[in-house]
């Protein structure tokens, strides 16, 4: 089994559901980790001012609390996950805006951009991928591609 695990020609089917599950509670931990971070921290209304210092609308600041906490928990149970990975697409690109002009390094002053570019990669692997296992499946979704 061990050899199998390492065969790099080819996905290994038996695992790969549990693969997609990983990614797809990462993910959503992480993104839900982030929403709070929002509200519980940086609260609504310093969240607003930042959004605003970077060139958004105020109002984008709760379009992104409200992705982030509902995406990170639709992903952890496993609702709707491709639609969802791909819906948080563009939070993570506008995050990467925000932190190109700092570099390529996160732990730069202010962040880099590659964690955000990398977690954008990340989100379309896991819309490839779908829900993986242990997932609560919408039942207004149809067929068995998932």
């Amino acid at each position: 089994m061990f050899k199998t695990l390492l065969a790099q020609n080819e996905l290994h089917t038996p695992t790969a559901p549990l693969a997609a599950t990983l990614l797809r509670i990462t993910l959503g931990v992480a993104f839900l980790a982030h929403g709070l971070l929002k509200v519980l921290v940086f609260t609504p209304a310093g969240t607003v001012a930042f959004f605003e210092s970077q060139g958004f609308p105020g109002v984008t600041a709760y379009a992104v609390i409200f992705a982030e906490i509902a995406g990170g928990l639709a992903l952890i149970l496993g609702l709707h996950t491709r639609a969802v990975a791909l819906g948080l697409v563009p939070v993570l690109v506008g995050a990467a805006l925000v932190h190109l002009p700092n570099g390529w390094v996160f732990s730069n002053p202010g962040g880099g951009w590659e964690f955000p570019v990398f977690w954008i990669f990340a989100n379309l692997v896991q819309a490839l991928l779908g829900d993986g296992v242990f997932a609560l499946r919408s039942p207004l979704a149809s067929g068995n591609a998932r």
